[in-house]
């Protein structure tokens, strides 16, 4: 004699039979999704795949070139290929700054003002910065005049006011005003120390 199952062996069954169904349902879509390469949507996102990753490969790779330095050859020459007719344009110049041309006065030694019994002295050569060699001639000619107009000033400092970069600074102002009213109408652009003891 058979068994007769009970309804709870009935329901056990239908639900494991049940999920047996189920999965082999899902396992036949899946493969037949991939067998038809993807559907439509799969398809999709394949091209897209396959247009994206060597864009971004692409550009990638520019960008890694670009900041190591590696295309600046490159660069170079296709700004040069611009500015080229900027240049014609222009007129032609020989893109060098002018040389500076510099003039040392002869050595000064002068007394400072000191209050005491102890005499300073101060110690200096001076080199003038000039805008042309031409105005060589003209410093030359008017030479007495920047001396003396150098001495009277200096005389008239103390000691404390060439101490500190401060008083350097100032002393180097009051020199190329000094120069440039004795030399005029040419100028003089920079007076720069060459030495400068205090005994």
């Amino acid at each position: 004699m058979h068994a007769v199952p009970t309804l709870p062996d009935i329901g056990v069954h239908m639900a494991e039979d049940l999920e047996e169904d189920f999965d082999e349902t899902e396992v036949s879509e899946d493969v037949d999704v991939a067998a038809s390469g993807g559907g439509p949507s799969g398809g999709g996102k394949k091209k897209l795949i396959f247009i994206l990753v060597p864009v971004l490969l692409i550009v990638g790779a520019a960008a890694g070139a670009y900041f190591t330095g590696v295309m600046d050859p490159l660069l170079k020459m296709f700004h040069k290929k611009e500015a080229a007719p900027v240049e014609e344009a222009a007129p032609k110049q020989s893109g060098l700054a002018p040389a500076a041309v510099f003039y040392d006065l002869p050595e000064i030694l002068v007394n400072l003002n000191s209050s005491g019994r102890k005499q300073n002295f101060l110690k200096i050569r001076i080199s003038l910065e000039l805008e042309s060699p031409l105005d060589v001639s003209k410093i030359e000619s008017v030479m007495p005049r920047i001396i003396d107009n150098f001495q009277v000033y200096l005389r008239e400092l103390r000691i404390e006011d060439l101490q500190g970069s401060a008083g350097l600074l100032r002393l180097r102002e009051e020199l190329l005003a000094r120069v440039n009213s004795a030399v005029k109408p040419a100028k003089v652009n920079d007076v720069l120390f060459k030495e400068i003891l205090v005994q």
